[in-house]
């Protein structure tokens, strides 16, 4: 009912303007701190130019500690193959290996988005056996996206993950379920393959892959293909012009031993610090040191 004239109108509340986000408050670095970051916040932040990193994890520990860090995405790799599992390649990894892995990195990470990768095998044959695996590790590991290998042979299986609800991280390159087609750990994309390679990165993104993985390609490739593309390039071994990039956990923190791939950067050295550390230990129960009455109960 309108007010009368000698009645005054219903005043209003003025409703409070929302400052807008500042930069640092936007950042993944910092910026997204009360909840899990989103495939959303990836896209935001490489649009604004902002890079980032990727780390693989396999089990909670790791998981927390990269997750304090403010990496805000984790990987559970096939890589577990070689670097936890005791298998030569990711080839062997099965969904049954890699899925308490997948569950242990979920539940540890509270604001890093978990990516969980689809074993050989468990994806290639159809897109309903791709949904069937990926609807897994999603409820029952607890990740929040998968990540899948191969270009336009994968376009089908990615759409229909992503049309389902699956958030998808494609992986072009060099993808190390295919070593063996390969020939071996060979940069790819090298002469006429750099066009096919450019083809394949914008097959997975017309298909609704929220970000890709370019491995073991020629730098100028891969900045080619992060300037045709819109989503999230992310690197390994595909120099500096990538919008984001990735290592395996155990190589960058010196873990793995030997020099590494041309591309590795190691951050540390926890291969020496657990060796010398072992044999502390060894020598000081051996010469009756350890346990000493500090560690003993009465």
């Amino acid at each position: 009912m309108s007010a009368s004239p000698d009645q005054p109108a219903a005043v209003q509340p003025v409703q409070p303007v929302q400052p807008a986000q500042t930069a640092a408050e936007q950042s993944l670095y910092g910026g997204v701190t009360h909840r899990r970051v989103t495939v959303r916040d990836l896209q935001a932040a490489t649009d604004r130019g902002e890079r980032w990193a990727m780390l693989t994890s396999y089990d909670m520990l790791t998981a927390a500690i990269f997750d304090e860090a403010g990496l805000p995405c984790l990987l559970v790799g096939d890589s577990a193959g070689n670097n936890v599992l005791g298998h030569t390649s990711t080839v062997p990894v099965t969904v049954d290996e890699l899925l308490p892995l997948v569950r242990a990195v979920a539940g540890a990470a509270q604001r890093a988005l978990v990516v969980a990768d689809l074993p050989f095998g468990s994806y290639q044959a159809s897109p309903a056996q791709a949904l069937a695996t990926a609807a897994r590790f999603l409820q029952v590991g607890g990740a929040q996206a998968v990540k899948l290998e191969g270009g336009r042979a994968m376009a089908p299986q990615i759409e229909l993950l992503v049309t389902s609800g699956v958030p998808v991280m494609a992986h072009i390159g060099l993808t190390p379920q295919s070593v063996n087609t390969l020939g071996g750990y060979r940069v790819q994309g090298r002469g006429d393959a750099a066009d096919r390679l450019v083809e394949d990165a914008l097959a997975v993104q017309d298909a609704g892959a929220f970000a890709v993985v370019l491995e073991l390609v020629p730098a100028e490739l891969a900045a080619r293909v992060s300037e045709v593309l819109t989503i999230p390039t992310i690197g390994i071994g595909a120099g500096a012009g990538c919008d984001a990039q990735v290592l395996v956990w155990t190589d960058f923190a010196g873990l793995t031993p030997g020099a590494g791939p041309r591309f590795l950067k190691k951050y540390a050295d926890l291969r020496g610090t657990l060796l010398a550390a072992a044999r502390e230990y060894a020598d000081d129960v051996r010469e009756g040191r350890y346990p000493a009455e500090e560690h003993s109960y009465h």
